[in-house]
């Protein structure tokens, strides 16, 4: 994504175009976030949407399909789904970086993880606390913020090195996985821990579980709700007991009538004559989740940094995080694989040149064309000359409002534009992937039909102000809101016989379009 443009801009300094026919206005670069194109119509949200402005750029203006999965943008293989900070940090940076699921992997393959001084610390501190070491982060393999397989390793490394207390409190998926499939990593977790148990004679076990959405991954501080939930479960014991997690999940998926990501928070105790293994003063957590944006604020609450809730009680623990998930303000403290070194970002270099940038989004995804965009900074790189503009997301669930804030997102570009102020800018519409995680089809086929409505408004601004578009999208999601049989390409069904439910990324690829209004069916691709 966007490679040669940035290595172009790189060879030499940005100067006045001479030409007759150059733009005045600013160059705009529009993510529409989770639209990506399948193929197909069945299961399609964003195929069955109506969308004239979308289908008017296709039919007038320069196209192409780009990929935006797997090595494409730096994952470890191409069955690893793209997602909104991988895509953003490619689409920012210019270049390709080994991302977060890709760094940890290598480090654990090689066993340089196991020599660095964060991990040797933390078996210490263990050691001689004769403390626990706790495990927080997604059960999942859905490779977007943690894999099932790295937390197996850390244990089993931990196990190896003599710690006899290992407990997970375990985060639900059903976002990046399939709706109900928590109980198939809860398996493959108690399975390996029986055999460290045998084969180590430690105690091994899962402590506590709940849904992502409810339960400490919250992102840009829109609702610190779910982080007191999660302090309130993991170091005060606050919530329903089970004797397994298997147990807590059927029973509350039962009651509540949810999918894997709205579990309510649980606590698991095998043995009714044991405590339960809460987080205590000297024990050691490991958050297992490799990427930053819905692992910064629980890192700030166990780093005992100043948040807004409330700690009835308060505990001094040894905490490290996967990798760093804010170089800005180091945050945490303590990481076990270093992240990405992302330099000469688009941003810093029209920074550097003097242009003057504006970004925009609602909270969901501000921090994607901020933090991300910039190469995992969030600091802006130049104060006189960058806006950031934030758009305060409803805190309710999307599918009850699939518009979102997509028309004041747009409300603000035209601002932006209309104010003459800027060279250049970006800007996101979540709807189709914050809405497609919820799985209902219907609400995202409106959210893709409210972007196409604002994009047309935001289109038209750009063209009284004589500027240039580049839309694309950083991943796909709308485009498969159920299950495909990658066999026969057809849509998967229950025993009920109904279509299953996906709520993930997906593999597809993305749109890419060149809006020059005075260039319409002008252009053509060289190719080769």
């Amino acid at each position: 994504m966007f490679r040669g443009l940035l290595k172009s801009l790189q060879k030499k300094p940005l100067r006045k175009s001479t030409a007759k026919n150059r733009l005045a206005g600013p160059v705009l670069i529009i993510i529409l976030d989770g639209l990506g194109l399948s193929g197909r119509q069945a299961g399609d949200a964003f195929a069955a949407a109506s969308t004239p402005c979308y289908d008017g750029l296709k039919a007038g203006y320069p196209y192409r399909e780009l990929f935006a999965h797997g090595k494409h943008v730096g994952m470890a293989s191409n069955k690893d789904m793209g997602n909104s900070e991988v895509g953003h940090n490619a689409i920012g940076a210019g270049k390709i970086y080994s991302q977060g699921s890709k760094l940890v992997q290598e480090a654990l393959l090689s066993g340089s993880l196991f020599q660095r001084k964060a991990w040797k610390d933390t078996m210490y501190h263990v050691k001689q606390q004769n403390s626990a070491l706790h495990f927080l982060g997604l059960l999942s393999d859905g490779n977007v913020h943690s894999d099932i397989t790295h937390l197996m390793q850390l244990s089993e490394q931990a196990a190896a090195e003599g710690l006899k207390k290992i407990y997970v409190h375990a985060l639900l998926d059903g976002r990046d996985t399939s709706p109900q499939s928590a109980l198939l990593y809860v398996l493959r977790l108690e399975q390996h821990f029986a055999k460290l148990r045998k084969k180590y004679a430690c105690s091994a076990h899962i402590a506590s579980a709940g849904g992502r959405m409810l339960l400490v991954m919250d992102r840009y501080e829109a609702d610190w709700d779910m982080i007191q939930r999660g302090w309130d479960l993991m170091v005060l014991g606050e919530g329903p007991v089970f004797q397994s997690a298997t147990a807590g999940i059927q029973q509350l998926r039962k009651e509540n009538k949810v999918s894997d990501q709205y579990i309510p928070p649980f606590l698991i105790q095998a043995d009714p004559s044991r405590e339960l293994a809460l987080i205590q003063d000297g024990d050691a957590l490991i958050n297992f989740n490799f990427r930053g944006d819905r692992a910064i604020q629980i890192s700030l609450a166990f780093e005992n940094r100043a948040t807004p809730i409330q700690k009835k009680k308060k505990v001094a623990i040894h905490y490290v995080g996967m990798t760093l998930y804010d170089g800005d303000r180091n945050i945490p403290s303590r990481f076990l694989v270093n992240p990405p070194s992302i330099k000469n970002t688009m941003g810093e270099y029209l920074a550097a040149t003097g242009k003057r940038q504006f970004a925009i989004s609602e909270t969901q995804k501000y921090g994607h064309v901020t933090f991300f965009w910039n190469g995992n900074r969030s600091s802006k790189f130049n104060e006189k000359t960058e806006t950031y503009i934030e758009i305060p997301s409803d805190n309710v669930s999307f599918d009850q409002r699939p518009w979102m804030k997509a028309a004041e997102i747009t409300d603000a570009v035209i601002d932006c534009l209309k104010s003459k102020k800027f060279d250049c800018g970006r800007v996101n519409y979540p709807n189709a992937d914050m809405v497609g995680h919820t799985g209902n089809f219907q609400a995202s086929k409106l959210a893709v039909e409210a972007v196409d409505l604002c994009l047309a408004r935001l289109l038209k601004a750009l063209a009284d102000c004589n500027g240039i578009a580049l839309i694309t999208a950083d991943h796909g999601n709308c485009d498969e809101m159920f299950e495909v049989d990658t066999k026969t390409n057809t849509l998967k069904k229950d025993a009920q016989g109904n279509y299953i439910v996906k709520t993930s990324h997906t593999l597809n690829k993305v749109p890419f379009f060149i809006y020059d209004p005075k260039q319409r069916n002008t252009y053509t691709w060289k190719t080769g």
